[in-house]
């Protein structure tokens, strides 16, 4: 007998689905969300429908990813500079949030973004929180996707805070237009805990928490990551990354945070380089795609299925290399 599934996640049609995106409905935002993010092959199909119809409608956002190392405000910045856009140029804000995943139970470890305080009540936001649940780069496997439904539901800001700087962390910048660092003053040698990747991919760093008796040492260490920056050979596109303090808590900063990511992105457009950088993220994206599922594909294989376990064991007792059990595996495709 078919599982009836609870009234919270029985499917719209198609057309109701993309209605209530183009018209900007948060509720059917977020079931077509959940929809792109199943595991389900009936609600593969249906997220491929969907983002087919709502493609005409992608395209126009500024799309601004936001790291950090851990502590350094990430989610008080991004409330702040939420309402920001939203009180000042009346524009609406979506922000996609990772969640860790516990490796564990795979269950979300921070749960909501809580901080956010203004944006989550703010009709004029949308905060979605999605586990990593263990894939690479700090985001999630379907935020490409996400972003695309923000932007058709009219989100003319689309900010990716991800997990934290780590060796992988730089995979938001193949889906972003402005890869923004928040770090920190006073919490050692400003520059160990930022991976050389990063920095050299940045288009701007903040300085965050630059208030009270800490404005010196932010000071400092803006000065320390100029200084770090000059370092680094010009982009392509001819940006010279700059490097602010700001306050998330008194609001310091928030403005001309924003006047900077405006600045790069006009010259982006002006110079082609927004649209060059788009279609290459695509590209990056149908490989990944493509990547992905020619795994699901290999461990999905009956016979690679019925020898996994087998080699894996000969593996972890050593009785046999990773090499040459990875060579075995592939070689029954073959």
């Amino acid at each position: 007998m078919a599982q009836t599934l609870p009234k919270t996640f029985r499917r719209l049609t198609p057309e109701r689905y993309v209605e209530g995106i183009l018209c900007g409905d948060r509720a059917v935002l977020a079931r077509a969300i959940t929809v792109v993010e199943s595991v389900l092959p009936e609600d593969a199909v249906l997220a491929d429908v969907l983002l087919a119809a709502v493609l005409p409608r992608t395209g126009k956002a500024r799309r601004v990813g936001i790291t950090g190392v851990p502590g350094a405000g990430k989610s008080t910045m991004i409330d702040a500079l939420g309402m920001h856009l939203i009180q000042n140029y009346g524009q609406k804000v979506a922000v996609l949030s990772v969640d860790p995943s516990s490796p564990i139970s795979g269950g979300s470890i921070l749960g909501d973004r809580t901080r956010m305080e203004r944006l989550s009540v703010n009709q004029n936001s949308f905060i979605r929180a999605s586990p990593a649940r263990g894939h690479l780069g700090g985001v999630a496997r379907h935020t490409r996707e996400t972003i695309l439904l923000c932007e058709a539901a009219g989100y003319a800001n689309i900010l990716v805070e991800t997990i934290g700087v780590g060796q992988s962390e730089t995979a938001v910048r193949s889906m972003t237009d402005f890869f923004l660092l928040i770090t920190l003053a006073g919490a050692g040698d400003e520059l160990q805990g930022i991976k050389r990747g990063i920095l050299e991919m940045i288009d701007c760093i903040v300085v965050n928490k630059a208030d009270g008796d800490n404005v010196a040492k932010a000071d400092a260490a803006r000065v320390a990551y100029s200084n770090a920056l000059h370092l680094f050979p010009p982009t392509p596109d001819g940006w010279a990354p700059p490097v602010l303090c700001v306050s998330s808590l008194t609001g310091h900063g928030i403005p001309e945070v924003w006047e900077i990511v405006s600045q790069h992105h006009s010259r982006l457009e002006a110079n082609g380089y927004l649209l060059v950088r788009r279609r290459n993220q695509s590209i990056e994206w149908m490989r990944e795609l493509i990547s992905d599922g020619l795994t699901e594909r290999f461990r999905a294989h009956p016979a690679v299925a019925s020898q996994m376990p087998v080699l894996e064991n000969a593996v972890r007792n050593n009785t046999l290399t990773p090499v040459a059990a990875a060579r075995i595996l592939l070689s029954t495709l073959i």
